[in-house]
């Protein structure tokens, strides 16, 4: 289930006054970095691309970086792919880094066969397969030694013509089954912040573009075929809630519609690295685009976050 900017405001205030907690104060959507659509042109100087407002012209600097399965040349990048770019700081119509054709599939092993992994990626979601290439085999098997029903993949890779390729895992695959998640402490309904990972998530047609995906959307807004778990670290909130997130690598701070259920995000409690050691569990995951605004880098995965639920 996704919600819009309007649906369950009123619901979400009366949350608000029924458990005193206030919305995130002084916070705006992240700016506005990130800029999707159709690879139409890669040149040394420029890129063009379709966006849904028309074709847009960025500037290649010596500092503007690709990804395409591996780090490449922006001007290797293949006309057609659908494109995620971040702005340089220095330009809106600078290019500092953009991913082609990059998605992410996080969720329950069901089965593996001759067609590859079958993913339950959640409720929200569905089924994805995923095929393993063998260049790529070992990189996933190392950090996924598992590749067996009941237990959880994450991996990042590229959208093709017959489904997703795993080329990345995105984490390292918990130890325990998706079924057997360990407690991870008390409420926390009190605290004003709390630490975690922040990942994000590839939305796919008809899903929101910008936003935040949450472990613990109440059940009523959960629906009926919810099959999150509870991370008992974070309070419930209701969809339509604002939380605010800061980077804790670059300082970006944020507030971001829970726009949706993260329910296989629920079952990791995995650290992030990616500036030192996050607590355990993952507090939120973006959308690519929001992502990409609140400075996270596609390919490595995730960041470490601070999340203000405001105050009772």
């Amino acid at each position: 289930m996704f919600v819009g900017e309007d649906r369950h405001l009123r619901r979400r205030r009366l949350q608000g006054a029924v458990l005193g907690r206030a919305e995130p104060p002084g916070l705006e959507p992240p700016p506005p970095r990130a800029v999707h659509g159709r690879l139409l042109d890669a040149s040394p100087q420029l890129l063009t691309i379709a966006t849904e407002g028309g074709h847009r012209r960025f500037t290649l600097t010596t500092e503007s970086k690709a990804w395409y399965r591996r780090p490449v040349a922006p001007v290797d990048l293949r006309p057609g792919s659908y494109v995620v770019l971040r702005r340089h700081p220095s330009g809106p119509e600078v290019v500092d880094r953009v991913w082609a054709d990059i998605t992410r599939v996080t969720g329950t092993i069901l089965r593996r066969d001759r067609e590859g992994v079958v993913i339950d990626a959640g409720h929200t979601r569905g089924r994805q397969v995923v095929t393993i290439p063998y260049r790529a085999s070992g990189r996933i098997q190392v950090r996924h030694p598992k590749l067996e029903p009941g237990y959880l993949f994450d991996a990042i890779g590229v959208r093709t013509a017959d489904g997703v390729e795993a080329l990345l895992p995105a984490t390292s695959q918990p130890p325990h089954r998706a079924d057997a998640v360990p407690p991870r402490g008390r409420p926390r309904n009190r605290t004003r912040s709390l630490g975690g990972t922040v990942t994000w998530f590839d939305p796919g047609p008809g899903g929101p573009a910008h936003g935040a995906a949450y472990p613990a959307v109440a059940r009523d807004d959960c629906g009926e075929v919810c099959d999150r778990v509870r991370p008992t670290t974070l309070p419930v909130l209701a969809l339509g809630s604002r939380v605010a997130l800061r980077n804790d690598c670059t300082g970006v701070r944020a507030a971001l519609l829970v726009a949706a259920c993260a329910s296989a995000a629920s079952r990791f409690t995995d650290r992030c690295v990616s500036c030192g050691t996050s607590p355990r569990g993952r507090v939120a995951e973006l959308t690519a685009l929001s992502y990409v605004d609140m400075g996270g880098e596609l390919d490595q995965g995730c960041f470490n976050a601070s999340m203000h639920l405001g105050e009772r």
